[in-house]
């Protein structure tokens, strides 16, 4: 599975700086956060009947399990402590207070450093969890492995203020299993006191070599093969195509001798800092990366590129509530809290990644002071989402093909 951008550590002075910006602007406007187990396939026997691979164009409606059922309408929610499931620094501390004080009762987050740990973690069933946070492509594997329940619509009519597309999407025909958490997209920073033009196709400034030395891409398979497809036109970034993906691997190949290209997730630091030039990043990191800038530096000179009128690649991830949860009424309404404009704003001014919410717009978050105009290209579109290329879960073999690839890059 591709990488989630909140898999690695978050420095202090991150954290220090962003929240000094949610002090200032988000407590203002807030209220008082492959196998029977595998993502190819699930059934309610979990062993059985193989589900297809989600797809945008071949959507997925998930299995129920009897012995798993939702809760019933109309129940109050119980008292005790939220036991929440998620990357470590992805919830607002303030938020978390805010929602525990207005329902009188604790909330406890335990984290993960990746998806499969935590799918792993909750397999054993040694920890007891209300909410998790999953991404799309690891729900047919938790949903067949009985680790989720399905949700109650009922408890959820925040869900009508996220993007349509998340209302009922692709992945989770429904939804049966998960509300939408954030979305982003993969693009390039750059460091725009220093990089005069833009070339039409904006991936080449990754092999441009007036940067060589200061250009980097993400360290993560999925992420570079993805984009070194979309860079010569294909847009299938989940292709099991060995010519297309050796193509690919061949084209990042040459970014060793002709950029001396580094490889690292840490575009947030590194593009502020002036490390590096051009970075291959996620959305969400340029917005983090102003609260890196040295003293002096304002974020005029930060720059992100993301493709127009072509589609180019997007992420997201979801918030469900775990099977055998000891609060799964609470869960819902924390679920529900989420979803609230004002309070998913006030997520958005700690966390920095952006929520699926249609009132979001780039226009929106500039004009509340969060995102600098000059990176409005980093605020997530209903239409870059719905034209946009999804790393999804591949087979098996597919996924030993891009593994490899990524391989033979790293090793030259």
């Amino acid at each position: 599975m591709a990488m989630h951008p909140r898999e690695r550590p978050v420095y202090d002075r991150r954290r220090f700086l962003r929240n000094s910006l949610y002090v200032s602007l988000g407590t203002v406007a807030a209220p008082g956060l492959l196998s029977a187990c595998s993502s190819t396939g699930s059934s309610t026997s979990a062993a059985n009947t193989v589900l297809p691979l989600a797809r945008p164009d071949d959507p997925v409606t998930l299995p129920v399990h009897d012995d798993i059922p939702a809760i019933a309408d109309g129940m109050d929610p119980e008292t005790g402590i939220l036991k929440v499931f998620n990357y470590s620094d992805y919830l607002a501390p303030g938020l978390l207070k805010a929602f525990g004080e207005e329902y009188g009762v604790e909330v406890e987050v335990t984290t993960f450093n990746s998806m499969d740990e935590a799918v792993a973690k909750l397999r054993t069933g040694q920890a007891r969890f209300d909410v998790f946070f999953p991404t799309p492509d690891i729900l047919a594997k938790v949903v067949v492995g009985k680790l989720l329940q399905p949700i109650n619509l009922s408890y959820l009519p925040n869900l009508s203020n996220a993007w349509p597309s998340l209302q009922d999407p692709f992945y989770d025909r429904g939804p049966l299993y998960t509300v939408p958490y954030n979305v982003y997209t993969t693009g390039i920073g750059y460091r725009a006191d220093q990089v005069s033009d833009i070339p039409a196709n904006g991936y080449d400034l990754l092999w441009d070599e007036r940067y060589a030395g200061k250009i980097h891409i993400l360290d993560d398979g999925r992420e570079a093969i993805g984009m070194s497809l979309v860079r010569s036109g294909v847009t299938d970034v989940n292709t099991e195509d060995p010519e297309l993906i050796r193509a690919a691997g061949t084209e990042l190949s040459k970014l060793v001798s002709a950029v001396r290209v580094k490889v690292d997730i840490n575009g947030y630091t590194e593009v502020p800092e002036n490390r590096a030039t051009v970075h291959q990043c996620w959305s969400g990191d340029m917005i983090g990366a102003q609260y890196y800038l040295p003293k002096g530096d304002t974020a005029d000179v930060l720059g992100y590129w993301y493709p127009t009128g072509e589609p180019g690649v997007v992420g997201s991830d979801t918030i469900a509530v775990v099977a055998g949860a000891e609060h799964p009424v609470l869960a819902h309404h924390f679920l529900n809290y989420l979803l609230d404009e004002k309070n998913a704003l006030r997520n958005f001014g700690w966390v920095g990644y952006q929520p699926a919410l249609q009132k979001f717009t780039p226009s929106y978050l500039s004009g509340q002071g969060y995102v600098p105009a000059n990176l409005e290209s980093t605020v997530v579109t209903l239409d870059d989402y719905r034209s946009g290329l999804q790393l999804l879960q591949l087979s098996p073999t597919g996924r030993t093909l891009w593994d490899d690839t990524w391989a033979t890059f790293k090793s030259g």
